[in-house]
């Protein structure tokens, strides 16, 4: 039987990546830099991207998303492992883009997520995404 605090634990961290996928979607870079631990390392090189802290992600993020209208990171449910203050979880995301306000680009991939609980909740402590398609480039 899963117990409360495990229940309530399952909860903030689907609530951590959905704030991760509208924040990101909205550009929202700043109200972001609560989501990670001061040391998480983010793997994105699957999908063309870097492997680095959020300050490099973020200052990465702002420059090769800027030219999409919009985005999408539509994020299926994720399957959590709550072990104490730590946890994993592996996360589907659909992620079409708009370029040149009409044409759709698509991205199928996985988010492996390393958590931690801190004094404020928890967090990314290391994201990892692995490829599954790219469409419509």
């Amino acid at each position: 039987m899963i117990s409360h605090q495990e229940l309530s634990d399952r909860f903030e961290i689907q609530d951590l990546i959905a704030r991760y996928s509208q924040l990101l979607d909205r550009r929202a870079w700043d109200e972001m830099d609560a989501l990670f631990t001061v040391d998480c390392v983010l793997d994105y090189t699957s999908t063309g991207a870097i492997k680095g802290s959020w300050p490099e992600h973020k200052a990465y993020d702002m420059e090769v998303l800027t030219p999409f209208k919009g985005t999408q990171h539509v994020m299926g449910l994720p399957v959590i492992h709550v072990d104490g203050d730590t946890a994993a979880a592996r996360t589907i995301c659909f992620n079409p883009m708009i370029i040149n306000d009409k044409k759709l680009f698509y991205v199928g991939l996985w988010y492996d997520d390393e958590l931690v609980r801190t004094e404020t909740g928890w967090r990314f402590a290391k994201r990892t995404e692995e490829l599954s398609y790219f469409d419509g480039l």
